[in-house]
């Protein structure tokens, strides 16, 4: 599997697991449970974020 397909893979479990635990923290420790380095954790939880107000607009 190519990086940017495993990329994507994690992005959209991701973006499921946020639409129904709204936390950062659960989400944070989602990403780091996939063994990504912090710094790449925190860019997963910044595009998932925003891609769940693209849409799910409050």
């Amino acid at each position: 599997m190519k990086s940017d397909e495993r990329r994507s893979h994690r992005l959209n479990y991701l973006l499921k697991y946020y639409l129904t635990n709204p936390r950062r923290g659960d989400l944070y420790l989602r990403a780091k449970q996939m063994g990504v380095s912090d710094s790449t954790a925190r860019d997963y939880i910044r595009t998932v974020i925003l891609q769940a107000q693209k849409s799910c607009p409050r």
